[in-house]
C-alpha cells in the first residue's frame, strides 16, 4: 500500500513554494510515497493591519499549523525558520533544517540602485524591527515605514509608488522568480539578518518516528550548526518580533565558527554588537556565551525599554 505524507502550509505563495520543494524532494528521494499539501490560515495571515511586533511575533504563523501537527491531521509542517520560536510546544520538533539559501536582505527599489542613493526623506518599507533598527543606525534621514502583506503584495505597494524602495529577504525573492528585482543584496556586516534567515525548517511530532527518519536526508549539518548558534542566542536573550534582534554564524575552515549579533534601540540610535570565534562543535554555546556577554555589556538595559 502506498503510504501517504501530508504536509501543512500556509497559503501564501512562497509558503507554497516552499512546501513543494520538500514535497519534491520527498517524492523523488521515495517514489512509491505519495505527498499532498494541506493548506492552514495562520493568524498572521488573517491580520494584515498591524505591524507583527505589535500583534504577536513569531508564533503568528506557526500555531493553527502546530494545532494540525499535534491532532494528527497533518505529518509534518514547512516552515521559514525564522518565522519559528525557538520554544516549540510539547510534542514537537524541528526534525531538519534544509541548505542555507542567500542569507542576506535585498533592496529593491524602481527609483534607486542602492541603499546609499536613497535621498534624505526617502520613505523605505520594511516589516522588521530588525531591519529599521540597523538601517536608521546608519541613515537616520530616512523615512521608515511598516509594511506587510506576502512578497507579491508588498512589490505591489512598491510600484504602486507607496514607498520609494523596500526590504525583503533574498532567498524568498530568489525562489520566487523575483531575483532580477534585487538591486542589493545587504552584506550581512551591514544588516545582520534575522535567526536562521534563508533556511527552511521541517517540524514533526516527536512521537512521529517513521516521518522523522524519512525526513533526515534533509538535513543540512552546516546550516543546522549555524542555526543552533542562532536560535541559542536568541533563546537566551528572549526576543522576537518586538526587539530588535539580529545574528549571524557562519562556519569557516577547520570547522571553526564565526557569530555576530546584534541588540538595538528601536530608533538606531543605540546599538551594541558583538562577535564571538569557537569549533562549531560547540554552536550551542557559542550562542548562549555570546548571548550573555550582550546582556551584561547593555542589551538587557536596550531590552528593558523596549519591553
Amino acid at each position: 500500500m502506498k503510504k501517504t505524507i501530508t504536509i501543512g502550509t500556509r497559503k501564501s505563495l512562497l509558503a507554497l513554494w516552499q512546501s513543494n520543494y520538500i514535497k519534491s524532494c520527498l517524492e523523488k528521494e521515495y517514489p512509491d510515497c505519495e505527498v499532498r499539501l494541506q493548506k492552514i490560515v495562520t493568524k498572521g495571515d488573517k491580520i494584515l493591519d498591524a505591524p507583527l511586533s505589535k500583534i504577536g511575533g513569531k508564533g503568528l504563523f506557526t500555531k493553527e499549523i502546530e494545532t494540525a501537527l499535534l491532532d494528527g491531521e497533518v505529518d509534518l509542517a514547512v516552515h521559514s525558520l525564522k518565522d519559528m520560536p525557538t520554544k516549540l510546544p510539547d510534542g514537537l520538533c524541528l526534525t531538519a533544517i534544509t541548505e542555507r539559501a542567500v542569507v542576506g536582505d535585498a533592496f529593491v527599489s524602481n527609483k534607486y540602485n542602492t541603499f546609499a542613493e536613497m535621498p534624505a526623506g526617502a520613505v523605505l518599507g520594511t516589516s522588521s524591527l530588525r531591519r529599521k533598527a540597523q538601517l536608521l543606525a546608519k541613515r537616520s534621514d530616512l523615512d521608515i515605514r511598516d509594511l506587510r502583506g506576502n512578497v507579491d503584495t508588498r512589490l505591489h505597494k512598491l510600484d504602486e509608488g507607496q514607498y520609494d524602495a523596500v526590504i525583503l529577504a533574498a532567498a524568498g525573492l530568489t525562489r520566487l522568480g523575483y531575483g532580477d528585482r534585487i538591486k542589493e543584496t545587504l552584506p550581512c556586516d551591514f544588516c545582520i539578518p534575522a535567526v536562521g534567515q534563508g533556511a527552511l525548517a521541517i517540524e514533526c511530532r516527536t512521537d512521529n518516528t517513521e516521518v522523522r527518519t524519512m525526513l533526515e536526508f534533509l538535513n543540512h549539518p552546516a546550516t543546522k550548526s549555524c542555526t543552533d548558534a542562532e536560535r541559542a542566542f536568541l533563546g537566551l536573550v528572549e526576543g522576537g518580533c518586538q526587539v530588535p534582534i539580529g545574528v549571524h554564524a557562519d562556519v569557516m575552515e577547520n570547522d571553526r565558527m564565526h557569530v555576530t549579533a546584534i541588540i538595538a534601540s528601536l530608533d538606531g540610535s543605540t546599538l551594541l554588537r558583538d562577535e564571538i570565534d569557537g569549533d562549531a562543535a560547540d554552536a550551542i554555546a557559542l550562542g548562549q556565551t555570546l548571548g550573555k556577554r550582550m546582556l551584561d555589556n547593555g542589551g538587557k538595559a536596550i531590552l528593558d525599554e523596549i519591553l
